[in-house]
């Protein structure tokens, strides 16, 4: 199920992140955490409950600002940027998808995969378009005129990961994307989130606690006390 690794450990990476620290309250969630990913790369980041996975994507990605330390990303600093551009950002060239999904439940399939275009300011006509085609990808065509209640936790996902790439993304953040599903779902979405990043080199950071879904990636981390560790010896402790 892994990857062959053809894709990683380019020259420059595509997002890369130094020292990170952050607290809340008073725990700390991240202590000098340091991460690279590169393009066409599937990442899986690893870990107990606890050890601040969300929360290392949460910088990653924008959502949150670390305490301490740096967030590189197309010779930006993520953690510097004013929060317009920020979500910008997270419209354009960078795609999220959360363990839940979080579908708009007043919004179609079609409507919720085609929002990042929407409030880009496309017209409703390419959207639509675009969003469909994202769709059939997925393998939900055909689940158009649903809205989240009326799909399977399976279908939902594959919606969310629809409108995650549906802009293009430059990179994927994926939070537990499985953890709300059975077996079969799982492997569907992971197949699916696996193909379409080859065929257009998206990278992808995976948060999951899953052996199964981290099988995946290309490469996988391990997160233990907030730090960022890649010894494969460590890692199987967890397991």
């Amino acid at each position: 199920m892994g990857g062959d690794g053809s894709s990683t450990h380019r020259a420059v990476p595509v997002l890369a992140a130094r020292g990170l620290a952050k607290a809340h309250g008073g725990t700390r969630a991240l202590r000098g955490a340091s991460v690279e990913l590169y393009e066409g790369e599937i990442l899986a980041v690893t870990g107990a409950s606890g050890s601040g996975k969300s929360t290392l994507l949460h910088c990653l990605a924008g959502i949150v600002r670390p305490d301490e330390g740096s967030v590189v990303y197309a010779e930006q600093r993520v953690d510097q940027l004013p929060e317009e551009r920020l979500s910008e950002l997270r419209r354009t060239e960078f795609g999220v998808v959360f363990q839940f999904g979080q579908l708009i439940p007043e919004l179609t399939a079609l409507d919720n995969a085609a929002l990042p275009l929407l409030l880009a300011g496309a017209s409703r006509k390419d959207a639509h378009e675009r969003a469909g085609e994202w769709l059939e990808r997925f393998g939900v065509r055909g689940q158009e005129a649903l809205r989240p209640g009326e799909m399977s936790g399976g279908q939902a996902q594959r919606v969310a990961l629809a409108r995650a790439l549906v802009t293009g993304p430059k990179v994927v953040f994926a939070d537990e994307p499985t953890g709300a599903l059975d077996s079969l779902a799982s492997e569907q979405v992971m197949t699916a989130l696996v193909h379409t990043a080859r065929e257009t080199g998206t990278a992808v950071l995976l948060i999951t606690h899953d052996a199964q879904v981290a099988a995946y990636a290309d490469r996988e981390v391990w997160l233990r006390d907030g730090a960022v560790s890649e010894d494969a010896a460590a890692l199987e402790v967890t397991r």
